[in-house]
């Protein structure tokens, strides 16, 4: 897994941290509030990631999900006025609520020690990192972000969202190395897509929020882990820990 890999390539809703399902909470609420009635939370979940692969190719697919919302609910808000109120509903949750999978910051530490390059190479906006980064009491306590990632690629560092692998050949030339030497960590079936597209092997990290995908992940990834104790368990091996 680790033999001949120099950077390690991280997504970060629901891989690094817990946090998908805090997103269908909040759009959840953003339905009701747009005058809709939400659906169970892994609906909303499936509705946003088939709406976000859909709108991928557009300028902003956040705000063309946004517009879908205002639709569907028969709202007369913008999509730019709904995304507003989208982040202004989940800064809440994600400033106390969102926190590291167990043990992932075992794992970061593990990786650093052993002098390999970290990266986030993710489609979540700048201003939700920088809350990670900034306000988050859970992440800065265990494994801030500025000391283990670097660098650090947003939606706004890329045209096209994942399963585009923009974002992972942006990192790949930023350290000017070959797919060969990169190994990228994921939990979803559009960010494992985007690591094959890029030509680079993939972890799939569980996350119980993509088990709907879970036959097609198992099969485009290269290695597969319930857990970052079972991650961390593989990695001492390999690095004689």
């Amino acid at each position: 897994m680790l033999k001949n890999k120099k950077v390690l390539l991280f997504d970060v809703d629901g891989t690094l941290i817990e946090s998908v399902g805090v997103w269908n909470q909040v759009d959840q609420e953003l339905i009701r509030r747009l005058g809709g009635t939400p659906p169970e939370e892994h609906a909303v979940q499936l509705q946003r990631d088939a709406k976000l692969r859909e709108f991928a190719g557009e300028a902003d697919a956040y705000i063309a999900y946004c517009r879908f919302l205002g639709r569907q609910c028969g709202s007369a808000m913008s999509p730019e006025d709904i995304h507003t109120l989208r982040y202004d509903i989940a800064q809440d949750f994600l400033i106390h609520k969102v926190d590291y999978k167990p043990r992932a910051e075992e794992a970061l530490r593990l990786f650093k020690e052993h002098g390999f390059h970290m990266a986030i190479a993710t489609t979540t906006r700048r201003k939700n990192l920088e809350v990670y980064c900034t306000l988050n009491p859970n992440i800065r306590s265990k494994a801030p972000f500025p000391e283990y990632f670097d660098p650090i690629y947003s939606r706004e560092d890329v045209r096209e969202i994942k399963p585009n692998p923009e974002v992972y050949l942006k990192v790949m030339h930023h350290f000017g190395v070959e797919p060969a030497a990169c190994l990228v960590f994921e939990d979803s079936l559009i960010g494992i897509e985007a690591a094959h597209r890029a030509g680079m092997e993939a972890v799939a990290m569980y996350d119980p929020y993509s088990d709907g995908e879970r036959e097609d992940i198992n099969r485009l990834a290269a290695y597969t882990f319930a857990d970052y104790g079972a991650l961390l368990a593989a990695a001492r091996r390999e690095l004689g820990d």
